[in-house]
């Protein structure tokens, strides 16, 4: 009999009946049946939902069924349904959402904004308003309607048997059915709390005028923001939506779980918890972080001591294996020039021979056209070479790279004792057989260049007129004061605090010199190295940082090579510079360090503020040399240099000399600087050098020798009036004598003598000097961040790879 009843129910609760028999659910027989029934039914509402769910949601939910699985599947723990059935009385299935409701009360919650209120519907609108569109109520269908919870269609009419909603499930404000909540949720019934009103732990009220109504279920179901109090709290975990367990001790539990979740090892975590306690994680990673550190710290030194040692092995191996070779070079040439000399009648040809090519150089050297050809006879077999070069396998070991780099050198010098004395036809040699790259040219002139300081309007430098080439060496001489320093500073484009007159321009071209300031270099007189680097580690990182990128890594090898063995420095290439509180180098060889750093970006100009102080003559000789190479590649090198020697003076090309205040003195070739005193009755005693003379008579020590009766003074104006250059006015005041000269030659008549300024007060001076340091801190901000155009042709490393070789180095 009682299987009887049971199939009977189940198949009164599948057609959308209930069963009248209450007993009949609390059997254990029935029940679970009946459960599995209801559950399977609810189930099935998911494929329905779909489509709306992914159209909707999309950004969110990649996966609906898997998502709602997550959210609604039930089947672990059926205990609230089982429940609900009891409570309901069997007709659950007629108070559960049907598709179409849920459709209604998903899309209204995507749609609404800032309102908490469902739209009008079937069953609650202005018309019908009973208990179970309240808060947490829901109602049943007609006993005698079919309810399709698959219809999402239409809306079923339910407004009968009004009754608070089961645990587990909310009912939302404006729809009268029950929807279960998802996992995560806690739904218990709510309890009124008679000081607030409020039905509790929800945030509800009851409806006024209305005593048989009391608190029922949850209400609403949303993101974490809306409905927080539907979650599961933190601390606890929720199997199903009516079962809230305490976190129990080794366990932790957020907000929202569905179980708890075991702590790592040697993470503390007692009953409750919310998240697990992990400072013995946190106190192992600072203790391997801080065990690391002094690791690299105390293993750091040694690692780069083991780097360098490895690099001096494949450096000297190279280097013994190069030499091996230009020696076996060199004893083969000896020997079959010694096989030649045993031929008859060699001598009469080769006398025959150098005749010829005798009267030929002669020829060429004197012949404009032939020069023109041979120049483009160069720079096509310059493009052969580097073709060939270019197509050539690069080296990439260290041992490669280094014989790459000391055969080149070995092949440098050969080529430098062949063409030791230099004709035309030894250039050609010379350029022909060289692989070296073509630098870019740079020729600056300047006419009526005068700088006067902002602040005083005190003229620094005035009047200078000249250029200075490309290929040549240009020495800046004067007496202190003499705005030497100044003079470099301009062309440079780093006269800061300075209102700069004239012009300057760079290969006739009226440009900015910042345009080619990757191809520039400037050597201060302060120290540019870094003092905890070695010797070559400074040139390496000078070298990566400003050669082109896409320079190959052997060339830029062989470029610091090159620096290091033309300025002497190999004997102490691993030695560190030193600082102040460390010592280091000697000082002579930390000023060719200076000048190195600016020699291995191969620039096409060379600034020197006075880079020979402090050295020796044989010191300042080899400095002079490797600059005198740089110059034979075409590179424009001006230096400031402070009495020189004889044999260093006559190292020079051309000389500038400065007066005090700035003004020119001489400005031209080195060889013609004592003829030009001369004829100015100047002559230099025997046995005296020739730029200390100079330089003794500019300061006013020494008086000029002989009859000429020119005062120091005088010198500027007489080089001013031998060239045709306008004179100031304040100057031919200050030489009567050159009336005449002038009145005769009004055109040329300047004034460019600055305005006195008046007596300030103390709060005025104060004022004047903020606003022109203000003014100076401005122009270099301006100058160091300026982006002008650029017209060096190359391409350095960007700011990050800098950046990696800064860590690196």
């Amino acid at each position: 009999m009682m299987t009887w009843v049971v199939l009977l129910c189940l198949h009164l609760l599948f057609r959308g009946m209930h069963c009248q028999q209450i007993s009949d659910f609390d059997n254990p027989l029935v029940l679970p049946r009946v459960t599995q029934l209801v559950y399977a039914q609810i189930s099935n509402i998911t494929s329905l939902l779909n489509h709306q769910i992914k159209t909707t949601s999309s950004f969110c939910v990649k996966d609906p069924v898997a998502d709602w699985n997550t959210a609604f599947n039930f089947s672990s723990d059926l205990g609230f349904v089982s429940s609900c059935i009891v409570k309901t009385k069997g007709d659950i299935t007629q108070r559960v959402c049907s598709a179409a409701e849920i459709k209604f009360y998903l899309s209204s919650l995507l749609e609404r904004s800032s309102d908490n209120y469902l739209k009008p519907n079937k069953n609650c609108n202005l018309n019908s308003w009973v208990s179970g569109c309240e808060p947490g109520w829901a109602c049943s269908v007609l006993t005698s309607q079919q309810v399709d919870l698959r219809n999402s269609l239409e809306i079923p009419a339910r407004t009968t048997n009004c009754q608070a909603c089961c645990e587990g499930f909310f009912c939302p404000h404006g729809i009268t059915c029950m929807i279960p909540c998802p996992l995560g949720s806690h739904c218990p019934l709510a309890t009124l709390n008679k000081e607030t009103g409020v039905c509790e732990p929800y945030l509800y009220q009851l409806p006024p005028m209305q005593p048989d109504h009391t608190c029922g279920g949850a209400n609403i179901w949303a993101d974490v923001s809306s409905s927080r109090e539907i979650f599961c709290a933190a601390g606890s975990y929720c199997s199903n939506p009516t079962k809230r367990i305490p976190c129990s001790s080794g366990h932790y539990c957020r907000m929202g779980s569905t179980s708890e979740q075991r702590c790592f090892k040697l993470s503390s975590c007692n009953s409750n918890t919310v998240t697990q306690n992990m400072h013995a994680y946190g106190i192992m990673l600072i203790a391997a972080l801080s065990t690391l550190l002094l690791i690299i710290y105390s293993c750091s030194d040694q690692v780069l001591t083991t780097r360098e040692r490895r690099m001096a092995k494949s450096r000297e191996a190279a280097a013994i294996s190069v030499r091996k070779t230009a020696n076996a070079r060199q004893r083969w040439k000896k020997a079959k020039d010694l096989a030649k000399k045993g031929s008859s009648g060699l001598q009469a040809q080769l006398s025959r021979t150098f005749s010829r090519k005798k009267d030929f150089m002669m020829h060429t050297e004197n012949d404009p056209n032939i020069r023109k050809n041979v120049h483009v006879e160069i720079e096509t077999r310059d493009k052969n070479v580097t073709a060939s070069v270019s197509k050539e396998k690069q080296p990439h070991t260290h041992t490669q790279i280094f014989k790459y780099a000391y055969a080149q050198l070995e092949k440098e010098k050969a080529q430098q004792e062949e063409n030791r004395y230099l004709t035309l036809s030894g250039v050609i040699s010379m350029a022909t057989k060289s692989e070296q790259r073509k630098r870019p040219l740079i020729e600056i002139s300047f006419k009526d260049l005068t700088l006067s300081l902002k602040a005083h309007n005190k003229h620094i430098l005035r009047c200078v007129t000249g250029k200075i080439k490309p290929g040549r060496i240009t020495a800046v001489m004067g007496p202190s004061g003499a705005g030497k320093t100044t003079f470099l500073s301009a062309i440079a484009g780093k006269a800061f605090g300075c209102k700069v007159t004239g012009s300057i321009f760079i290969n006739g071209k009226n440009e900015s010199i910042h345009s080619y300031k990757k191809i520039i270099g400037f050597v201060p007189q302060d120290d540019i190295v870094h003092g905890n680097l070695t010797v070559e580690e400074n040139f390496r990182f000078s070298a990566l940082c400003r050669l082109p990128a896409d320079l190959p890594k052997p060339d830029k090898v062989l470029i610091v090579e090159r620096v290091i063995e033309f300025l002497g420095l190999h004997p102490v290439r691993n030695s560190l510079v030193g600082t102040v509180e460390k010592r280091g180098i000697s000082g002579g060889q930390r000023k060719r360090v200076n000048v190195g750093l600016e020699m291995v970006i191969e620039p096409s100009l060379m600034i020197l503020d006075e880079p020979t102080s402090g050295l020796d003559s044989a010191s300042s000789q080899l400095l002079l040399r490797a600059l005198r190479r740089e110059a034979l590649e075409g590179v424009n090198i001006c230096m400031v240099v402070h009495q020189p020697s004889y044999a260093l003076f006559k190292m020079f090309d051309d000389l500038i000399l400065l007066a005090k205040g700035g003004l020119t003195v001489y400005h031209g070739s080195v060889k013609k600087v004592e003829e030009y005193f001369a004829d100015l009755g100047i002559n230099i005693p025997k046995h005296i050098n020739p730029p200390d003379y100079f330089i003794d008579i500019l300061e006013g020590i020494e008086v000029p020798s002989g009859s000429s009766g020119v005062s120091y003074k005088e010198l500027p104006i007489r080089w001013m009036l031998h060239n045709g250059y306008p004179v100031p006015l304040d100057m031919r005041q200050n030489a009567p004598q050159f009336d005449t000269y002038v009145a005769a030659n009004p055109a040329k008549e300047t004034d460019l003598d600055g305005s006195g300024h008046e007596e300030r007060s103390f709060v005025g001076e104060l004022w004047h000097d903020a606003r022109n340091d203000m003014e100076l801190r401005r122009e270099k901000i301006r100058v160091n961040f300026l982006k002008s155009k650029d017209l060096s042709d190359r391409k350095t490393p960007g700011i990050f790879k800098q950046y990696k070789y800064f860590l690196i180095r």
